[in-house]
This record gives structure tokens, C-alpha cells and sequence, in this order.
């Protein structure tokens, strides 16, 4: 596995997360309580970016369907999605926001 640089920590805000594509995968970067999540960004219900969702409370709710799912976990809370998104390992360098990615085999 390897960190890679998705964006600055400026780039991320408690009502605005960061959208980014990661090796092919679209990632939603959030920030709660000055500590800062990744999880996978695309609903698995039907194709829409859970970063342009509304945040609060922890979670986020799909802005389509609103299916809602808590950002530390990425547990899916409320249907229509019926399953978890993946949630990526952070860490800060500076004023980086990393992300630990599996690599491929």
C-alpha cells in the first residue's frame, strides 16, 4: 500500500468536502471536528457523488436518492443504498492530505 497527496487541508471544509479521483476511483475527502475522512464518493445505489451531498451530523446523504451514510465509518444508514462504501486510511504531511491506497497485484 502506498499514500498518495489528493489535496491541501485547506482545500476541505466541515459543510464543503474535497472530490477527487484516486487511481481510478472517485474519493470524497471530509473534515469533522478538525479530523479528516475519505470514503468512496460514488453512491452505491445509483451513480452520484456523495460530496455533493448534504453533511451533517456525521453522516451524508446521497443527493439523489438520499441514502445516508456516516463518514467515519462508511456504513450505509438509511436506504435506498443497501450496502457500505469503502473508507480510506488518512493522515496529514504538512498541510497535505494523504490517502493509503491499495496497490494493484
Amino acid at each position: 500500500m502506498s499514500w498518495i497527496t489528493v489535496c491541501k487541508t485547506e482545500q476541505v471544509q466541515e459543510d464543503f468536502p474535497f472530490s477527487a479521483k484516486v487511481d481510478g476511483n472517485e474519493v470524497g475527502v471530509y473534515l469533522l471536528d478538525g479530523e479528516y475522512y475519505a470514503l468512496g464518493d460514488v453512491c452505491p445505489h445509483a451513480y452520484a457523488l456523495l460530496s455533493q451531498g448534504f453533511v451533517e451530523d456525521g453522516q451524508v446523504e446521497c443527493p439523489l436518492h438520499e441514502a445516508v451514510f456516516d463518514i467515519k465509518t462508511g456504513k450505509c444508514l438509511r436506504a435506498p443504498a443497501e450496502s457500505d462504501v469503502d473508507v480510506y486510511a488518512v493522515r496529514i504531511i504538512d498541510d497535505a492530505v494523504q490517502l493509503k491506497i491499495k496497490e494493484e497485484v
